[in-house]
Parts: structure tokens; C-alpha cells; sequence
């Protein structure tokens, strides 16, 4: 998901210490902003969060 994002504009934002396994990532030139929780143990993301992710790509225009 991270190499995804960032391919397609989107930065990752530092949230602190206390995040725990949330991630934030930011595209400027969209204004857009994405949240989600880092998989684990495991690096296998599930099924709700790829979708979530593929419904932002498609709201930004950046997939059909």
C-alpha cells in the first residue's frame, strides 16, 4: 500500500510516537488525505482496506 500511494502523489505523514500502527499520507497537489492502520503481524493487508484504497485512487481521478 505505502509503495502504491506514493506512486501514485502521496507522501507519508509522521504522526508521532502514540499512532501506534496508523498511517497518514498526504497528496498537496490533490488536497487529498488518506488514514489507515499498518497490517499485522503479517504485511497482508485485508480485503476492506484495499477497497478503501481503491475507492480513493478512483475519487482522485488517478484510476478508472
Amino acid at each position: 500500500a505505502v509503495t502504491l500511494l506514493k506512486l501514485m502523489g502521496f507522501e507519508e505523514v509522521k504522526t508521532g510516537k502514540t499512532s501506534g500502527s496508523r498511517v497518514r499520507f498526504r497528496n498537496e497537489l490533490l488536497d487529498k488525505e488518506f488514514k489507515m492502520h499498518k497490517p499485522h503481524p503479517g504485511k497482508i493487508l485485508k480485503q476492506y482496506q484495499l477497497n478503501d484504497i481503491k475507492i480513493l485512487l478512483q475519487d482522485c481521478n488517478l484510476i478508472n
